[in-house]
């Protein structure tokens, strides 16, 4: 789906802070707004190809966004908005028969990212973007997340009370062959990703299409416990 209006291209300078970039463009350099608050370290070196996308809004403290970056021979989107938007254009294919889908959801604790229905099935979602790949492998987190841990064990409790659950991990590039959970980084996130299988959460990834204005959720990916 495309999710930019307008996009230039530049070379990754810096990073002072998680939310700010330099990007040398065509036109000098610009600041720009990281819509990624992760680590992103693997991604956003010195001289690394990446896209902005631009906003005409004049109240904006920064004309640009950084969206996506070149790694090699992939293509990643690093918007953190962008899965939840590519997710729920693609949801009617993943859960055939949808009767309902109403994105934001609370339940319990938490604020699911989906609930679903399809007839007399109620179903809840929640979305992980990926832009962390290793030797082929897509790896989920790139740092630790209580919150993602959070998520996972609500997601459990959906299943207690009779509901479907199920945790769609986005891959924002196409290329991984796999999907795990990052162990090294985060180990408690894999244990809770693999209790929540064994509780009958499940567990969904796929990778994505992408290009400098657009991703679009494209073939599943083995998860790998």
């Amino acid at each position: 789906m495309k999710l930019y209006d307008e996009v230039i291209s530049g070379a990754f300078l810096r990073r002072p802070n998680r939310f700010i970039a330099h990007v040398e463009t065509e036109n000098g350099v610009e600041i720009c707004h990281v819509k990624n608050t992760g680590r992103c370290a693997e991604l956003l070196i010195p001289g690394a190809r990446v896209t902005l996308s631009v906003s005409h809004q004049p109240k904006r403290k920064t004309r640009c966004d950084l969206v996506a970056v070149e790694k090699g021979r992939l293509f990643i989107n690093m918007d953190s908005q962008a899965p939840n938007r590519a997710a729920q254009e693609a949801l009617p294919r993943l859960f055939p028969g949808l009767t309902l889908l109403r994105p934001e959801t609370v339940f319990g604790a938490s604020r699911l990212d989906f609930y679903l229905e399809q007839g007399e099935k109620k179903t809840f979602v929640e979305v992980k973007g990926v832009t962390l790949e290793e030797n082929g492998a897509a790896l989920f987190p790139d740092a630790p997340t209580e919150r993602g841990v959070k998520h996972l064990k609500e997601l459990e409790k959906c299943v207690l009370a009779g509901y479907g659950a199920a945790a769609l991990f986005v891959i924002q590039m196409r290329g991984p062959t796999r999907f795990s959970p990052n162990w090294n980084t985060h180990p408690a996130f894999g244990e809770a990703l693999r209790h929540a299988n064994q509780a009958g959460v499940r567990l969904l990834a796929y990778d994505c299409l992408v290009t400098p204005d657009s991703m679009t959720l494209h073939e599943p990916v083995p998860v790998i416990l």
